[in-house]
Order: structure tokens, then C-alpha cells, then sequence
């Protein structure tokens, strides 16, 4: 049974999760220091607590799943959140449905649904990228794959790391796009900084120098803007042969359209200048 466990209120813990702990015959967790203070919270005495962490998931499953061949009840949870989303995992869930054994879940935090929901940007379309690359064309063609995606996109980050991330996001993405940086979520000093990636590379590497970077950090990126339909050109003509007839030149006119119309400024003063020499005498336009 994978249990969803608090992100960093302990009274996050549902009834539900607790009785499932407290159920359990083993109780699988990546430090089990940490869940034993959560265990201690809520008045939990496990039967029996193991390690299963990054290291030693592949070699940790086999045991469980024998485990769970002999009848057993297993709760397995991370050190915060839904275990397998960024955490150990998914390993032991694979191998136990392979092995035929009923796996489920007890639902409940999660940092990066948490975030996203917090940010303000649109969450009808969203994918979760986890940890990006640490460096090299991984990195490039994960930043690269960002900026091309329309949906919004949540990151995992380390707070020493913040910064770099933050100024390869405004460079690959542009410095306008938008983003929310969360930190320290469900605890004493948790914060959602709104702006532009830009603006938030240059605060958190200030922040970062002065060394109050710490805790656990989301980012969440606004998508691309998705290009409107492109506007057919004769409604541009029309447009501008109407402002020109009354009076509007040619640079004016494709300003004005350009702006109503939300076209490219430069093909907008393009098929002014066709206008322009249609209304000459010839219809022809200056060399």
C-alpha cells in the first residue's frame, strides 16, 4: 500500500494514512529516522520499519514482494509527499504487481499539485518535469522541450541550485515568461513568489548570496503562448484601406491594424504599402 504522508505538516496526516501505518506489518520508508518521527506524532508504534530508498529499491523489492507472498500487509511512503512522483517507489510498485499482489494507494499531499494549485497559472494542462538534467545537452534539450510546451510545467529544485535554474529558464524560455516559485509549503515559512522568470532569477541569486535559500522549492512555469489563428490578409487590406481612406498614412495604419488586429507590426506595413500604391495614380509604389 503506497501511503501519501505530510510534505512538512505533521497534521497533514489523514486518519486514513495513520490507520494504514499503524496496520501495516512492515513499514517501508526512505529514512526511517524521519518516519519514525511521524509515526511518534501520531501516536504509532510500527511493527517493523526497513529502509527503501534510491540505493537499494531494486534489491529491496524482491524482499517485499516475498513478503507480501506470505499474506503480509506493507505501507510504503516516502520522506514527504505521494511515494514514486520524484521518490522511491516505483520499483517496488512494479515488482509487486508483476508478481500478481494487490497494490494501493492511500492519496494525499503532494508538493507539486500542491504548487500548482497555489500559483495562479492555468491548470487545465499541466505535465510535472521532476528534477531537470544537472547539466550538458540533457539539460538543453529538456529546457529546450519547455520552452516549445504549452501546458504549465512544475519542477522540482534544490534551493542551492534555485538561481542557475531560474537564469537558464529566462534564457531558454524568454524573460517574460511567467512563474511562481514555492517554497517551504504546509510549513512556518512557506512563500509563492508570482512573476517573470527573469525577475525571479535575479531575486532568488540575491537571496541565494546572502544564503537564506533553504527548504523544499517548486517552480512552476507558465506554457507558451499557443500563436492566435493567423488573421487572413484581406481583412488586414480592408482594414487599412479604411483608416487610409480617411486619411491615416501608411506607417499609421499598420501600427493601428497591426495593434486591433494582433498581427506581425511588419506584415501589417508590408500590405500597407500595396494599399499605398494601389491609390496612386499607375499603382505603382515609390522606388
Amino acid at each position: 500500500m503506497l501511503v501519501a504522508t505530510p510534505i512538512g505538516n505533521l497534521g497533514d496526516l489523514s486518519p486514513r494514512a495513520a490507520q494504514a501505518l499503524a496496520d501495516a506489518d512492515l513499514v517501508c520508508c526512505e529514512d526511517t529516522r524521519r518516519t519514525r518521527v511521524l509515526l511518534a506524532h501520531a501516536g504509532i508504534r510500527a511493527r517493523a520499519l526497513i529502509a527503501v530508498h534510491e540505493h537499494n529499491e531494486q534489491r529491496q523489492a524482491a524482499a517485499i514482494v516475498e513478503r507480501l507472498g506470505r499474506g503480509q500487509t506493507v505501507a510504503l511512503v516516502s520522506d514527504a509527499g505521494t511515494p514514486g512522483v520524484s521518490d522511491p517507489g516505483t520499483a517496488v510498485v512494479s515488482a509487486a504487481a508483476a508478481a500478481g499482489a494487490c497494490v494501493s494507494v492511500v492519496p494525499g499531499p503532494n508538493a507539486a499539485v500542491a504548487a500548482l494549485v497555489v500559483s495562479g497559472l492555468p491548470t487545465d494542462r499541466f505535465c510535472f518535469e521532476g528534477f531537470l538534467p544537472r547539466r550538458g545537452p540533457a539539460r538543453r534539450q529538456r529546457l529546450a522541450a519547455l520552452a516549445a510546451d504549452s501546458r504549465t510545467t512544475m519542477l522540482h529544485e534544490a534551493p542551492g541550485r534555485l538561481a542557475g535554474t531560474l537564469h537558464d529558464l529566462a534564457t531558454a524560455l524568454g524573460a517574460d515568461r511567467p512563474v511562481a516559485v514555492v517554497r517551504e509549503l504546509t510549513k512556518v515559512h512557506e512563500e509563492v513568489w508570482r512573476g517573470t522568470v527573469a525577475a525571479a532569477a535575479a531575486v532568488f541569486a540575491e537571496r541565494t548570496d546572502r544564503g537564506e535559500m533553504r527548504g523544499e522549492v517548486v517552480v512552476v512555469v507558465g506554457g507558451a503562448r499557443v500563436p492566435d489563428e493567423a488573421t487572413p490578409d484581406d481583412v488586414v487590406v480592408d482594414a487599412l484601406e479604411r483608416l487610409m481612406a480617411s486619411g491615416s498614412s501608411v506607417r499609421d495604419a499598420a501600427a493601428e491594424v497591426a495593434t486591433e488586429l494582433g498581427v506581425p507590426r511588419r506584415h501589417a506595413y508590408e500590405l500597407a504599402l500595396g494599399v499605398g500604391a494601389s491609390r496612386r495614380p499607375g499603382g505603382r509604389a515609390p522606388a
